[in-house]
């Protein structure tokens, strides 16, 4: 991998992370569509901790209040009295629940989800059922729920859809959002939890790929390449979170809908005349 391919694909890793047009998707379509390589372990794992950081970056100060308010909780269940804001209690035992479907998922499709991955045109016809969940559930949703109202049933359709975003060309991001508008939370808070939810996905994606890569040894060689990966998706995750949060708050998913459908049907068309 040259290095402009590795700034190129981590400023998409960076940006499709957060906008609900799927990472994984772009990733398997955009080499495809160039005619290289397709990235490697070492260079997805290396994306995916720098979404990571462009996470932490902006929410940092909230991850940190619903880990203490979770570990207050328990102790309060304990015996111990302490003081927390049982919102946060109930928000970070939710995205620990919902967080389940998708390990659950993962562990028992895990060579069906990898096969998919070097399947261009299934990636692409994904991509045309991510913008129908977008636009259906942009039109459908009453969205008169703040957050704060996030039940377990909530959180469990949220996790389920989560886990079937595993598939390339499902966005995740799109599909958590879709089903928290489905639920009738708002756009903005549905965004937001979303990005919170993606936290220990994220992470725990990047820990196996660490766990892979360290086992396989010999990334000196690539280190230039997967330094630049790496830089190039923190800062576009960065910005493209503190983008969309504003764009949600006042605008809806419509031209994110469009978009996967042109996109979708644009590589199909590609592979029927390749």
């Amino acid at each position: 991998m040259s290095l402009f391919q590795a700034l190129f694909l981590g400023l998409i890793q960076g940006a499709t992370e957060f906008i609900p047009v799927s990472s994984s998707g772009h990733l398997v379509l955009v080499p495809w569509l160039f005619g290289w390589e397709a990235p490697t372990l070492a260079f997805d794992t290396t994306v995916h901790w720098g979404t990571l950081v462009a996470i932490l970056a902006v929410f940092w100060r909230d991850l940190w209040a619903l880990i203490v308010a979770a570990v207050f909780s328990v102790l309060g269940a304990l015996g111990k009295e302490y003081e927390y804001d049982e919102t946060n209690a109930r928000m970070a035992w939710a995205i620990a629940l919902a967080s389940v479907p998708a390990v659950v998922a993962g562990v028992l499709f895990q060579d069906f989800f990898e096969n998919l991955f070097g399947e261009p045109t299934a990636a692409a016809v994904l991509l045309l059922v991510t913008a129908g969940i977008l636009a259906f559930s942009e039109w459908t949703s009453r969205q008169d729920r703040p957050l704060k109202q996030l039940g377990w049933l909530d959180a469990v359709l949220v996790g389920v859809a989560q886990a079937f975003a595993i598939m390339p060309g499902i966005s995740r991001s799109g599909a958590t959002i879709a089903a928290a508008l489905a639920r009738g939370i708002r756009r903005d808070d549905a965004a937001r939890f979303s990005f919170l939810l993606s936290t220990p996905v994220v992470f725990g994606a990047g820990l196996l790929g660490l766990m892979d890569l360290i086992q396989a040894g010999g990334l000196a060689s690539s280190a230039g390449t997967l330094l630049i990966g790496f830089a190039s998706a923190a800062v576009m995750g960065y910005l493209c979170i503190r983008w969309l949060l504003g764009f949600l708050a006042r605008r809806p998913l419509y031209v994110f809908s469009v978009y996967c459908c042109l996109f979708g049907l644009f590589c199909l068309g590609v592979a029927v005349f390749r």
